[in-house]
């Protein structure tokens, strides 16, 4: 029996983040990025879109498109934080998903649709209750694989419901234009137009002839394209398993991103995630690991050796951001990520003191810690905080 996936996308999420905190917005032509000539356009509000406005544009010519459009940079903490609340919601439903990005997840609903008669039905009730719960607005896509449920997602939007049964595969995708099909980059897209493959429909059939001229246009992704194209490929939903030697989190981004202060946003939420997950977990680490990935799909793992084991979210953002700063080299990057490695309890690190260091000040530290970790054991969160991590907090504006 083919499995039900599901491909939920939330709809403009980072400006529909900013009208939750600010609903005068709704409506109106909004721009998620940085101002100025060298400013990129992060996303847009759908009102933005038709005055051509797209992500990836210079914002500048964004606003020669749309004078009237609101510019805001972006508040990546709060978008996290929204983030985490769509897939704890989500995982009330299934908990067998698979984060793709900030705002999107493909989830195996074959337990639980399997029996249900009115399938739409159940599944604006999910939209209306997400909506109204946390204020979330987003496309579902219902196929037998990952790829279907994908492409259905982009379908209708927003808050549309698409359904691709492996019969109507022919019929749904072959007229949609060839740039639309999952997978295929923008470089790649001209380059089979200017071959006559204009439609989805038209590689289908060139596909199907084991064409040579696509054969090798796609090289060793020619036979996941064919699986693809045809209703086939991968409905394995991979759920990340837990690793206890490291805590690590990545987000794919919207766009592909070469610009260093928008992805060190990223890296300041990651870290942040990281280092309150370690704090809960009483863990932590001796090396901080930066991942990111190309727009061609190629890895760049680096790490840095701790001068003594942490969970402290300042050195872990730092030593990311350092790490960042070594390797961007100009690369479009379409993931980041950062892990903490090396993981112990916190309780079982014992720091090496020199003859220069303060015995009597290191031991009110330690017992201080161990108090306040006590105490936030007992209550269950991280309730209490030392004054001089407070104060931090506040000089870095979180």
């Amino acid at each position: 029996m083919s499995k039900i996936i599901l491909h939920i996308d939330l709809n403009t999420f980072f400006v529909r983040c900013e009208e939750l905190v600010n609903p005068t917005l709704i409506g109106k032509p909004v721009i998620i990025g940085h101002s100025g000539r060298g400013g990129i356009v992060s996303t847009c509000s759908y009102e933005a879109r038709k005055y051509g406005v797209h992500s990836g544009q210079p914002t500048f010519k964004a606003l020669e498109l749309c004078p009237n459009a609101i510019v805001i940079p972006g508040h990546y903490e709060l978008y996290s934080r929204k983030s985490k609340e769509f897939f704890n919601f989500v995982k009330q439903y299934s908990p067998i998903i698979e984060k793709a990005s900030i705002d999107e997840c493909y989830v195996d609903m074959t337990k639980q649709l399997s029996n249900v008669k009115d399938v739409v039905k159940y599944l604006e009730d999910f939209q209306n209750k997400l909506l109204q719960t946390i204020g979330l607005k987003c496309s579902i896509g219902v196929a037998p694989t990952k790829f279907l449920a994908k492409m259905a997602s982009d379908m209708k939007k927003p808050m549309g419901i698409t359904i691709i049964r492996r019969k109507d595969v022919r019929k749904m995708l072959d007229p949609l234009p060839i740039s639309s099909f999952y997978g295929i980059g923008k470089k790649t897209a001209p380059r089979l137009e200017a071959i006559g493959i204009k439609t989805i429909g038209d590689l289908a059939k060139l596909v199907n002839e084991d064409n040579l001229e696509v054969k090798n246009a796609f090289g060793k992704f020619y036979y996941v394209i064919k699986d693809w194209i045809n209703g086939y490929g991968s409905d394995e939903v991979d759920v990340e398993p837990w690793d206890p030697k490291s805590i690590g989190h990545s987000t794919t981004f919207i766009r592909d991103s070469s610009d260093f202060e928008e992805i060190k946003g990223y890296l300041r939420d990651l870290s942040k995630e990281v280092s309150d997950e370690a704090k809960q977990k009483d863990k932590i680490g001796s090396n901080v690991q930066l991942v990111l990935k190309t727009n061609d799909f190629k890895m760049i793992n680096r790490s840095v050796k701790l001068n003594k084991p942490t969970n402290d979210f300042e050195t872990i953002f730092n030593e990311a951001s350092i790490l960042l700063e070594k390797n961007l080299n100009g690369q479009e990057i379409r993931l980041c990520g950062v892990t903490l490695q090396n993981l112990i309890y916190a309780s079982d690190y014992v720091e090496q003191l020199s003859i220069f260091d303060n015995f009597d000040e290191n031991d009110e530290k330690n017992a201080t810690r161990d108090l306040i970790r006590e105490l936030n054991r007992r209550m269950k969160s991280e309730t209490f905080m030392r004054a001089s991590d407070i104060l931090k907090e506040k000089k870095h504006g979180r």
